[in-house]
């Protein structure tokens, strides 16, 4: 019997650069691309592959493919179904993938899976011919769910999911998130072409991207996008994630780690997770690395972090501004910010920032404390990278419930495709569009500062640093021009 086709896809788009589109909780188009591992599409992959279906893993993005090229591909696998991950500044061009994929291939299903069609999941079924909107996180598992229902081994869809029924629109009602996450497989890396995916800070090869929970304990940011599809926090036991690990470097020689889990688990949690690195002498076969958020943390386990092998936190900094991080929901002090920045700094783990300008209610002033700090941190070493971003409040979210109530909106909040970064969304009190990309453009100058390049010459050790501090440039300087505005 033939095998059925299910292509999980990321076709190529129109824009501004390299759209940052996969395992990203913010869009952005990049002059210097970073590819990141698309961890729950790659599970939806290995749970396909692992009940019998024909997987076609199609990442136009990350391998450099043209609109010719993907049509090309289609036309000559014509799967059976196929699905994409989708976010705000871009579904609607994949609304007219999905329509012309209906038009040359009606038999073809389409499926969208992603937090924007969580929050909006009527709004596709209405502005184009998808026949299933998974809802939710947990779209690897719905994915399969849904491939064993149209192979007819299953009598009924999963909660979650919209679909079309003669000319009606139903829903299966809401999603469910209770599916235990230690009963998943390891990931199949060659099939998802794992290998291609990487950030430009990495420093040793072969890298590899974990997950083990979804999505953040706390769960609460105002502008978190994967607060929408993931509202309560879940995770894989210590054990499994380190059985994992062990994995990759028996059969993949992996030399660094990063966890993409939305905040990495804290307490007796990590506890066991590091011991086990010890024990289990991981901590001398690799560099590990996670996100973190600041107030999570006690002196004694970044101690033990540092013995089990970590090498740098994603932390978010946001604000330099008290006021904006209580609106935000982040629940943590300027002066937290501050100490534990120093206070894991000086365990010799690497921190990088998250800084985020735009905010509505923040000043010229209030913005440039925020530069100041990042620049502070960075050039007194508490600091050893920052990303900075544009504000976006993506649909869902209690930011983008905030600013329709408040008038904060530039534009009309239809317009998804200006979502992008490359403008401010919300009006701010005395800044124009302009001056808040200039903002956020002048946050990576940090990097350009005597004392920070001073200190990371000083550092060289060989060709490895050499490298990383080589490829760090470039991609400096590939912030620097997405920061300036294109119309």
């Amino acid at each position: 019997m033939k095998k059925m086709k299910v292509m999980i896809s990321y076709p190529p788009l129109r824009g501004k650069g390299s759209p940052m589109l996969t395992q990203n909780r913010q869009f952005q188009w990049y002059h210097v691309p970073s590819f990141i591992y698309p961890l729950v599409p790659a599970m939806a992959a290995t749970l396909l592959d692992k009940e019998g279906f024909e997987v076609i893993w199609n990442d136009c993005i990350t391998e450099g493919w043209k609109q010719d090229k993907f049509w090309s591909f289609f036309e000559q696998q014509k799967p059976d179904i196929i699905a994409l991950e989708t976010k705000t500044p871009v579904v609607s061009q994949h609304w007219q993938i999905i329509n012309h994929i209906k038009r040359i291939h009606p038999e073809c299903i389409t499926v969208l899976v992603g937090d924007h069609v969580t929050a909006l999941p009527g709004e596709s079924m209405e502005k184009s011919s998808v026949d299933y909107v998974i809802t939710g996180g947990n779209y690897d598992i719905s994915l399969l769910e849904i491939a064993k229902y149209i192979r007819r081994d299953r009598d009924k869809l999963p909660k979650g999911v919209w679909y079309r029924e003669d000319e009606n629109i139903k829903s299966t009602g809401e999603f469910d998130l209770s599916y235990n996450l230690n009963d998943l497989p390891f990931i199949n890396r060659p099939l998802t072409k794992a290998h291609l995916y990487g950030e430009k800070w990495k420093k040793r090869l072969p890298f590899f991207y974990t997950m083990v929970g979804r999505d953040c304990q706390w769960g609460k940011c105002a502008f978190c996008a994967w607060t929408t599809i993931y509202p309560k926090f879940r995770v894989r036991a210590p054990e499994n994630l380190l059985d994992e690990i062990g994995m990759l470097i028996k059969e993949y020689g992996v030399k660094e780690i990063f966890d993409d889990t939305g905040t990495f688990p804290v307490g007796d949690w990590l506890r066991k997770f590091c011991q086990g690195m010890v024990e289990r002498d991981f901590n001398k076969e690799i560099l590990f690395s996670a996100n973190m958020r600041y107030g999570a943390l006690k002196p004694d386990i970044i101690k033990l972090m540092k013995k089990a092998g970590f090498r740098k936190l994603k932390m978010g900094l946001e604000s330099a501004n008290q006021k904006t991080l209580d609106l935000i929901n982040k629940a943590v002090t300027v002066q937290q910010i501050i100490d534990e920045s120093k206070l894991i700094s000086s365990e010799g783990i690497d921190i990088q920032l998250t800084i985020i300008v735009g905010y509505p209610w923040e000043t010229r002033e209030d913005a440039q404390r925020t530069v100041d700090l990042a620049q502070k941190l960075m050039s007194e070493g508490h600091a050893e990278m920052l990303q900075a971003t544009v504000l976006v409040p993506y649909p869902g979210t209690p930011l983008h419930k905030m600013g329709l109530e408040s008038d904060w909106f530039r534009f009309d909040p239809h317009e998804y495709d200006r979502y992008d970064m490359a403008e401010p969304v919300f009006k701010t009190p005395d800044m124009t569009a302009d001056e808040v990309m200039q903002m956020c453009e002048s946050i990576y100058q940090a990097f350009l500062t005597p004392r920070y390049i001073w200190r990371h010459v000083r550092s060289i050790r060989g060709w490895e640093s050499l490298n990383y501090i080589a490829r760090g440039s470039k991609a400096v300087i590939g912030h620097l021009l997405d920061f300036r505005r294109r119309q």
